[in-house]
Parts: structure tokens; sequence; C-alpha cells
């Protein structure tokens, strides 16, 4: 690929990873104002939230499918295309219902996305020979925090009003990169599986000769047969369960914390309103910042010796939150969190791309399904914990998730992930 294509294709698939993070954190930060609108209670947000993972789990199936029939750019403008309609009818809704139903669409669209532009990520950094990945979440991350801050700047037309707006503009955006990005994205995300088939002559189509009769129909002797396809490469099952575990784990961690690190800082340690927010603004600072570091450190030191160390550092600050009642250490407990949640991430997905490169697609596939199981259980299971143990000692489950994960570390090395040798 020359060299103007792939910084088109590394613009491209940012903006996609961009739109998702924008999608994504306009619907979460515009839900009181969702509230305000069509008066649906906490309890029903929780089960909406519920369907919705269900639902992008879906959603990433369908991107699986799309991409092994038409290809992994396909399925990111139909996703994005998908996100944009479900933004516009959550932006219209004004009954619990309508509400429900724009929903639906929303996050199928949510899943498909979240599959292809992973699937565009990895393949890309195979085009490309080093690691990019850390950088296209690093991506993901700015643009969420970019859609934070809208829907806060336009709060000041009014919550309802203001949340509207917002999902407005995030309907332009997804629809916006759909449109513009297609051209640039990778055609093709998978490896070849085997060698190429073997050409007909040129005066022969497939099994018959220009005049229309088969070969050997004259002589009555046969042809030899045609060389056989290639079989199909197996799925390594035994590495999406182990790379799909580490990334459940990270999304284990990232939810639990973005669900419940504010109400733990103002309702149990009685932080101020002020305050309380800072834990969760530490943690995406933190991810942030190790996304940006990421790939520069994976090109140095290579993907081990980044995620074991980062990884452990995320179990510290989740034991510090669990077992350090205090606002301050909460608040470094959850920045430390993020420096694990934002690496572990991506560095599995640069593996799992290694595992079956003419599998590329449906490999990647799978390992997204992992997150959506994450996410359930750091939002569900620290919750219902927290009801016999309260939240501080709940964050211990997270802690204690990540011990045996760093187990599946040494297995992130692969062929380009050993340090770059020294130049001189």
């Amino acid at each position: 690929m020359q060299e103007v294509a792939v910084r088109r294709a590394r613009v491209a698939v940012g903006a996609t990873y961009a739109a998702q993070g924008f999608g994504y954190a306009t619907v979460v930060t515009a839900l009181p104002g969702l509230k305000a609108r069509t008066g649906i209670e906490d309890d029903t947000i929780a089960l909406v939230l519920l369907m919705g993972a269900l639902l992008a789990a879906a959603g990433s199936v369908s991107a699986e499918r799309l991409a092994r029939r038409w290809s992994s750019r396909t399925a990111v403008v139909v996703g994005l295309l998908a996100q944009a309609v479900g933004l516009a009818f959550v932006a219209a809704a004004t009954s619990v219902p309508s509400l429900v139903g724009s929903f639906v669409v929303f996050a199928l669209g949510l899943g498909m996305v979240d599959a292809s532009c992973n699937m565009q990520g990895v393949a890309l950094q195979h085009r490309v020979g080093r690691a990019i990945l850390s950088t296209l979440f690093a991506c993901l991350t700015v643009a969420a925090i970019l859609a934070a801050l809208t829907q806060s700047g336009l709060a000041w037309f009014g919550t309802t009003t203001g949340a509207v707006s917002a999902l407005l503009v995030a309907v332009v955006v997804a629809a916006g990169v759909a449109l513009v990005v297609r051209p640039s994205l990778l055609p093709r995300t998978t490896a070849p599986a085997g060698p190429q088939a073997v050409p007909t002559d040129a005066h022969t189509d497939g099994a018959h000769h220009a005049d229309g009769i088969a070969p050997g129909a004259r002589t009555g002797v046969a042809p030899p047969d045609a060389p056989a396809e290639p079989a199909r490469t197996p799925l390594p099952r035994a590495g999406i369960w182990l790379f799909g575990a580490l990334v459940a784990v990270a999304f284990v961690v990232d939810s639990a914390v973005s669900s419940w690190s504010t109400v733990y800082l103002h309702d149990e340690l009685l932080a101020s309103g002020a305050v309380a927010p800072l834990g969760y603004a530490a943690y995406q600072g933190a991810v942030l910042l190790a996304r940006l570091a990421g790939d520069p450190l994976v090109r140095r030191y290579g993907r081990v010796r980044v995620a074991a160390p980062t990884g452990a550092i995320a179990a510290v600050g989740l034991f510090v939150v669990a077992l350090v009642p205090s606002p301050g250490a909460a608040v470094l407990g959850f920045a430390l969190a993020g420096i694990g949640a934002g690496t572990l991430v991506p560095l599995a997905f640069s593996a799992a791309g290694e595992l079956a490169p003419a599998r590329l697609d449906d490999v990647v596939a799978r390992i997204n399904l992992f997150n959506y199981a994450g996410a359930l259980l750091g939002a569900v299971v620290i919750g219902l914990l927290s009801e016999v143990t309260g939240l501080g000692p709940a964050f211990l489950v997270p802690a204690l998730m990540l011990v045996p994960a760093m187990a599946v570390v040494p297995r992130l090395a692969g062929r380009s992930t050993s340090p770059a040798p020294a130049t001189r």
C-alpha cells in the first residue's frame, strides 16, 4: 500500500473510533435530559442499558457476517449509519416506548462499529508494520471527552434542550464520518487463506472452452481435476478465549469505575458534588495518557513488558480504592486503574489479530463479544455486592480478577512485538 493511502487509512480508521466514542458518550451524558423529556425511571434505564449490551453483542455478530460476505468497511459504514438513525430517533423520542425502540437501532449500530472498527484497526496495524492500535483507541477516548464537554456546554440552554442538541450533533458526526471515510477505509482486512487459484487458460471459461464444449467431450478423455480450493483456516478457539478473557477483565475494571466511582465518592466517602466526579475524570485522563503512550512503548519494549506493569498498577489502584476509604486515595486509585485499562484492551486485540490472519475479521468479532460480558459484570456485580459489603470493598472484585488475568500476559508476545533493534 502506498504511503499516501496508508496515511489516509489511518485518518479514516481513527475517525471511526472517534465517531464511536462520541456517539456512546453523547447518549450516556444525555440521560438526565432524556429522563426529563420521557419520564423514564432509573430502573427502566438499567434494563435498557442491559438490553443495549445484548443488542450490541448481536450487532458485533452481524458485523462479522457482513465482513465475511462483503468487507469490514461495509460493516463500519452500515453500523455508523444505523447509529445516526438511532441517535436521530432518540433525539425525537417523547415517550418511553419510542425511546426504547430508538435505542434498539442505536445499540445494534454500536455493536457493528465496535467490531468492524477493530477489524480495520488490527488490519491497518498489520499493513503499517508497527504498533498503532493504542493510538486509535485514544481517538475514541478523546472523542468521548469532547462529547461530554459538548453536552456540558449545550446544557446551558436547558437540560432537555441541551441533550437533544447534543444528540443531533452526534447524528451529524456519525453520518458524516460514515460517508466521508468510506473510500479511505481498508477494502480487505483478512490475509489470503492460501495460494491463489490457478487462472484458467485464456481460451477457456471455467470448465468450458470458448465454444461452450466441455474439455474432453470430443476425445472422451476427461482433463485432470482442477486444484482444490484451499481449506478454510480453523478459528483459534483457545487463543480467542485467552485474549477474550483479558478483554473481559479490562472491561470489568472500566465498567466498575465508570458506573460506580462517582457514586462511591459522593455517597460513601461523602465527597462534595465538585469532588465526586474527579474519580471518573482521573480515570479517563489516565486511560487517555496510557493509550497515547502505548504505541511508542510497545515499539520500544514489546507488548508483554508494557502489559505486565500496567496491569499490576491497575490492580494496586483498585486495592487502594477498596482498602483506603478516603476521597484522595480513591481518586488516585481510579487514576492508577485507568493506566491498566487503557493499555490491556488494545494490546489484547493486537495479539488476537495475529492468531489467524486469514480469519482476522472473525477472530476480532469474537473477541469483541467479551467486552460486553465484562461491561455487564463490572456494572451489575459491583452494584449487587455493594448491597452487602458497601461499594468500597466491592472494588476488590475487579482487583482480584486482574491477578489471574496477568497469567495471560506472556501470551501477548507475537511476531510484531519484539523491541525494535538499536540503530546507529
